[in-house]
């Protein structure tokens, strides 16, 4: 899970640098499709897919297009916003989660994992406003993590509902079904944009992002994912989700930008505070159980 915040924080700060060069839709049709066609040679040659998987595909147009917003909107958001700040409203993702989790689920969460994620969100507010009081008080938030705030409200929503469509598929293939749907979702709602791009002009810098965020921030993410969802508990997997923003710093002084002010700091080390009580609360034996 280190890993996996390592590479998602890449997708923020690459991003940033072929948002404008390239039509989100266009961009994002491209990663759905390389992602497809990754995970799908992996499904098929493991044998994990069966046309029993792909009965009622209408599931997988839900998550497809739930999938695609979040992506376009974060492409969207990046062409105006700081990469450190649209990280931040990642880090909001948890607790919207949680939220729609109860909605479609009705999961609860504990005390002690309501107050990780308050800090968590605390923090990642802090950031989202630069450490600006007035701004805060005034709610003047960047019209990029606006566009992005809405995106990650799309993957919120995802979250809970792979588990209320899943009915019991492989998790290779039914992630093959989604990001094919996500894919055909894009083409029929960007193929404008799809025919506008000059593909054999792009410059080198969007085709590195773009295999990027297709084959490391799309298809291995994925299977870090899934490993870790096998050996960790749910929570602590969620928990990773606060260090985006502090590998994102990382990401950006690698390629050569400054780093944020110190009471922005302030904010980032509230997200890692999250993180250690939501670590702490799923190390806990369940029933009060001794060690």
């Amino acid at each position: 899970m280190l890993l996996f915040s390592v590479l998602v924080a890449g997708s923020f700060s690459l991003g940033v640098l072929i948002a404008n060069d390239i039509a989100p839709m266009a961009l994002n049709a491209a990663r759905f499709g390389i992602a497809a066609v990754l995970i799908g040679t992996v499904a098929g040659l493991t044998g994990r897919l069966q046309r029993s998987h792909f009965t009622a595909p209408w599931r997988y147009l839900v998550l497809g297009a739930l999938f695609a917003s979040y992506f376009v909107l974060m492409f969207y958001g990046l062409q105006t916003a700081d990469p450190v700040s649209a990280s931040a409203v990642f880090t909001l993702t948890p607790v919207l989660s949680g939220l729609f989790g109860y909605l479609l689920l009705r999961q609860v969460t504990t005390p002690r994992m309501a107050l990780a994620l308050g800090i968590g969100a605390a923090g990642a507010l802090w950031v989202i406003f630069r450490a600006d009081l007035a701004a805060l008080r005034a709610f003047d938030i960047g019209g990029g993590e606006a566009i992005y705030f809405v995106g990650c409200v799309a993957h919120a929503i995802y979250t809970p509902m792979v588990r209320r469509m899943n009915r019991g598929e492989a998790a290779n293939a039914f992630t093959f079904g989604t990001l094919i749907a996500g894919a055909l979702v894009l083409v029929v709602v960007g193929w404008r944009d799809i025919l506008a791009t000059d593909w054999g002009n792009l410059p080198l810098l969007v085709w590195i992002g773009l295999f990027y965020v297709a084959v490391f921030a799309s298809a291995v993410t994925f299977v870090l994912l899934q490993f870790a969802s096998l050996h960790l508990p749910a929570a602590k997997v969620m928990a990773y989700t606060y260090l985006t923003p502090s590998w994102v710093i990382v990401w950006q002084v690698a390629l050569g930008n400054p780093a944020p002010t110190g009471l922005i700091l302030i904010g980032i080390a509230l997200t890692v505070v999250a993180l250690v009580l939501l670590l702490e609360d799923a190390a806990k034996p369940a029933g009060g159980a001794k060690p």
